[in-house]
C-alpha cells in the first residue's frame, strides 16, 4: 500500500467518537453555530466562487500527494476561496476608486493575467497555511523559491486579516456526529464517518452542479434570475446545512431504513428544517448516483415536495 493511502486509512482509523464530555459537545456545537450563521451573514449578496471542480481536484490531489490528513484539504480550498474573492474584491473596487476619479483604470485584461500567474503559488500557500507543516517546494511541475512561497504565504494572510483558522464543514460533520452517537442514533457514527468523508469530497468536487439543482428546486424554476442566485450564495456558505445534508445522505446509503430517525435527530439538534435536509441529501444523493442511472436504482428519499429553501432563493419574480 503506497504511503498516501496508508497514511488516509490511519487518519480514518484513529478517529474517536464518545471519546468527549456531553458538556464539551455542547459548547463545541453551540461555538460552531455561531460562526456559521457569521459566515452565512458576511456571505449574503456576495457574487463568485472559486470552488470548481478542477481547483479542488487539484488541492485534494496535492494534498494526497503530501500525506495531509482530509481536515487539511477543506481547510485549505476555503482560505484559498475566501483568499480569490478577497483579491476579486480589491481589483472592482480599484477599478471603481480609478473611474471615480475619473482615472483611465488599469487594463482588465492584465490585471485578470496577473492573478492568473500567481495562482498556482497562491495555491500551495494556501495548502501549506492550512497544513502547517514543513512541505516540499515543488507542486507538480511548478517550481518557486522558499522566499517566494514565504512572501505567498503573506500576501495571502494579510489578505485575509490573519484569520486563516476557518471551520470546514467536516468540523460541522464531525460534531453532529458525535451529538448523534450520545442521542442513540440506530447508525454507528462511525460507519457514517466514512460514508459522509466520500460524499464530502463528491460535494466539494461537484460543488456547483449540486448547489445549481438545489437552487432549481427550491424555486421550482429551471433558469433562476440573477436575484435568485445571488440570494442563494448564503445557502451556499451554510456549512450546518450541509453537514446535516451529508450526513442524512450517508444514512440513506447505509440503512434507507433509518433514514427518517437520522434526520429527524439532524433536526432537532440544528433547527434545520426537514425539507431543507431532505432536499439537500436529495441532491448529493442523485449527483453520487449519476444522471444515467435508471431511476429504479436511484434512492429517493421520501418527502421532498416542500420548498423550504425558497426563502433563502428568493421568490420566482
Amino acid at each position: 500500500m503506497d504511503r498516501p493511502v496508508r497514511s488516509r486509512l490511519a487518519s480514518l482509523s484513529d478517529f474517536q467518537f464518545g471519546a468527549v464530555a456531553t458538556e464539551t459537545i455542547e459548547d463545541a456545537l453551540l461555538h460552531l453555530a455561531q460562526q456559521n450563521e457569521q459566515a452565512v451573514q458576511e456571505a449574503a449578496g456576495r457574487t463568485g466562487s472559486f470552488r470548481e471542480t478542477r481547483i479542488v481536484e487539484f488541492v485534494f490531489l496535492l494534498s494526497e500527494q503530501w500525506c495531509l490528513e482530509k481536515s487539511v484539504s477543506y481547510q485549505a480550498v476555503e482560505i484559498l476561496e475566501r483568499f480569490m474573492v478577497k483579491q476579486a474584491e480589491n481589483m472592482y473596487r480599484q477599478a471603481t476608486v480609478q473611474l471615480s476619479e475619473k482615472k483611465e483604470p488599469q487594463n482588465w485584461k492584465a490585471l485578470k493575467e496577473q492573478l492568473s500567474s500567481k495562482f498556482i503559488l497562491r495555491l500551495v500557500s494556501c495548502v501549506q497555511l492550512a497544513s502547517k507543516l514543513s512541505f516540499h517546494y515543488k507542486a507538480l511541475g511548478y517550481v518557486h523559491s522558499k522566499e517566494e512561497l514565504l512572501e505567498s504565504e503573506l500576501d495571502v494572510l494579510k489578505s485575509l486579516n490573519f484569520q486563516i483558522n476557518l471551520p470546514t464543514p467536516l468540523a460541522y460533520v464531525e460534531m453532529l456526529l458525535e451529538v448523534l452517537g450520545y442521542n442513540g442514533c440506530l447508525v454507528p457514527a462511525t460507519q457514517l464517518h466514512t460514508t459522509c468523508l466520500t460524499l464530502l469530497d463528491l460535494v466539494y468536487l461537484l460543488h456547483e452542479p449540486i448547489y445549481e439543482s438545489l437552487l432549481r428546486a427550491s424555486i421550482e424554476n429551471s433558469v433562476p434570475s440573477q436575484l435568485q442566485g445571488e440570494k442563494f450564495v448564503s445557502v451556499k456558505e451554510d456549512f450546518m446545512l450541509l453537514a446535516v445534508g451529508i450526513i442524512a445522505a450517508s444514512a440513506f446509503i447505509q440503512n434507507h431504513e433509518c433514514w427518517s430517525q437520522v434526520v429527524g435527530h439532524l433536526h432537532s439538534i440544528t433547527g434545520i428544517a426537514l425539507e431543507s435536509i431532505a432536499e439537500l441529501s436529495y441532491a448529493i444523493l442523485t449527483h453520487s448516483v449519476g444522471a444515467n442511472t435508471p431511476a429504479r436504482q436511484r434512492p429517493a428519499p421520501p418527502h421532498l415536495e416542500p420548498r423550504a429553501l425558497r426563502a433563502s432563493a428568493g421568490s420566482n419574480t
